[in-house]
């Protein structure tokens, strides 16, 4: 069966176009026009993964965001808009979406984000199959990190991330002492050979100092390096 995408978009030629690209890439899709709606939608038909724009009618999207990751909602989501705003793509990383892109976008690269994303997704509950082997968890100070059930914990308290929070994060772990470049965590992390934000980087790293770090100004972890990148320590 074909993974399902759920596409939250009130302008109708974006949203046709799009449904017609995800089935070009081989995914099923709906769409959802009203805000108001999502909720149904999702409970209709629980999808891989959510398209999300943030200007809808009734309700914003990123209250939509907020509603669905405050219910422990954890589809991956991948926001669309055209707000250029640092603001309001702070506002939807720090509410726990997976991705945020800028209209207008290009499709070959909406596509590439898409699949990076769901790639990254854990398997849907009950597929025993698809889930990976248990191993033990990584222990920094304070900090555990269980791989196989993505789940990260910091003084004994869960804390919450996101899909793509939480694969940076493994990636810093993993290659520790290392000093990683933007464009390197870009290509890796992101699966973006080419293209990409360094600012998306600081973004995500910047959540995960706030929720990580006793100083996120003064992290003991997640260092920068000037002119470089950054390094787990």
């Amino acid at each position: 069966m074909s993974l399902h995408l759920l596409v939250v978009e009130d302008d109708e030629a974006i949203a046709t176009g799009l449904a017609l690209n995800l089935r070009l890439e081989g995914y099923s899709s709906s769409v959802v026009a009203d805000g108001a709606k999502v909720a149904e939608a999702i409970e209709e038909r629980r999808p891989d993964l959510i398209l999300l724009d943030l200007s809808l009618p009734n309700t914003d999207g990123l209250e939509i965001l907020a509603q669905l990751r405050a219910r422990g909602n954890r589809i991956p989501i991948i926001v669309l808009s055209a707000r250029e705003g640092e603001h309001d793509k702070v506002a939807a990383l720090r509410l726990g979406a997976d991705d945020y892109v800028t209209k207008p976008f290009a499709l070959a690269e909406l596509m590439a984000r898409v699949a990076a994303v769901l790639r990254r997704a854990p398997p849907p509950a009950g597929d025993h199959d698809a889930r990976p082997a248990p191993e033990p968890p990584l222990v920094f100070e304070d900090i555990e990190i269980a791989v196989s059930t993505r789940t990260v914990s910091r003084r004994g308290v869960e804390i919450r991330l996101t899909h793509l929070e939480f694969e940076l994060l493994l990636y810093f772990v993993r290659h520790p002492a290392q000093v990683l470049t933007r464009a390197r965590l870009l290509r890796d992390v992101w699966g973006l050979k080419a293209g990409g934000s360094p600012r998306t980087v600081d973004n995500f790293v910047a959540q995960l100092r706030s929720k990580l770090e006793d100083d996120p100004d003064s992290p003991r972890h997640l260092i920068t390096i000037r002119g470089s990148g950054y390094r787990w320590a």
